[in-house]
């Protein structure tokens, strides 16, 4: 059996930046097993599998995997998956399209040559102690932001958002892995684990994903769900209405932009991210 697949550069205004993405198209008969294994050999950040599309009604059913495991919500992947099917699965041109991933629909649309979605509304989970970064980091209390807590956050994957001063300090951060490993197996009660840094600077908004997978720390290039929990924190703490871009990934020379556009009103949050996809290259995939 062969599968056809796509890859794109996700959250980037050119090629060979931002956040990869592999897509596997007509995906339905494979197994979980089978989806992990491929992810696994791409080795991506997250890997997307359609199950489903239906052209007539613009929705499709997909999921996604990290190296190590399933997501029940992820933005990159959503928005790449998305720019494939409206780009090169469908016959008509469409600005709207639904995906249904594990956590539900998740609308997406196009504006101003932006692909954006919409996020599930958010939770806000436990605050943390500052001072126990120096655990586990070279993050020492008079780096922080002192106008924000630290605190977990998820709109469908959770992240502890970390408010830094400066982008000289997030751009300093360091990790011991076993330590960090700990520290959010201890304190993070969600099954996804990871660190959402940020400094808003002059407002410049900069951020790092940092987490460990099987063992090994992780950064991201760009990562959507990481930055509808940011995007959701900022309209708590700071602002009720907010437009901004989002800098991730030049620590790892993949610079990426992932547009921030959202409001909250009476408890009510309307969470918006969009970004530019980049078409990379497309194959045939080989499933014994």
């Amino acid at each position: 059996m062969t599968l056809p697949f796509y890859i794109v550069d996700v959250f980037t205004k050119k090629k060979y930046a931002g956040n990869q993405l592999a897509v596997f198209l007509n995906a339905q008969d494979l197994t979980t097993t089978q989806m992990q294994e491929i992810t696994r050999e791409i080795n991506f950040a997250e890997s997307t599998f359609i199950t489903a599309v239906d052209a007539e009604n613009n929705t499709a059913t997909i999921r996604i995997f990290t190296p190590a495991s399933e997501m029940q919500f992820a933005g990159h992947p959503i928005i790449g998956t998305s720019w494939i099917v409206m780009n090169k699965i469908v016959k008509h041109k469409s600005v709207s399209l639904n995906i249904t991933v594990p956590i539900g629909v998740i609308p997406v649309n196009e504006s101003n040559e932006l692909l954006w979605l919409k996020a599930a509304q958010p939770e806000f989970l436990d605050v943390f102690m500052k001072e126990d970064f120096a655990s586990f980091s070279t993050v020492s209390i008079t780096d922080f932001d002192e106008r924000f807590e630290v605190q977990e956050v998820t709109t469908g994957s959770a992240f502890v958002i970390v408010p830094l001063k400066s982008v000289e300090a997030l751009q300093a951060v360091k990790l011991d892995v076993d330590k960090t490993a700990q520290w959010l197996n201890a304190k993070c009660k969600t099954q996804h684990k990871a660190l959402y840094f940020f400094s808003l600077e002059e407002g410049i908004l900069n951020s790092r994903m940092l987490c460990i997978e099987n063992n090994q720390l992780i950064e991201d290039a760009a990562t959507g769900s990481a930055s509808t929990c940011l995007q959701a924190f900022l309209l708590k703490y700071l602002t009720n209405e907010i437009k901004i871009v989002n800098n991730q990934g030049a620590s790892i020379n993949r610079p990426s932009q992932i547009y921030f556009d959202g409001k909250v009103k009476e408890g009510h949050y309307d969470i918006k991210i969009g970004g530019k996809t980049q078409f990379v290259a497309q194959g045939e995939w080989y499933v014994d």
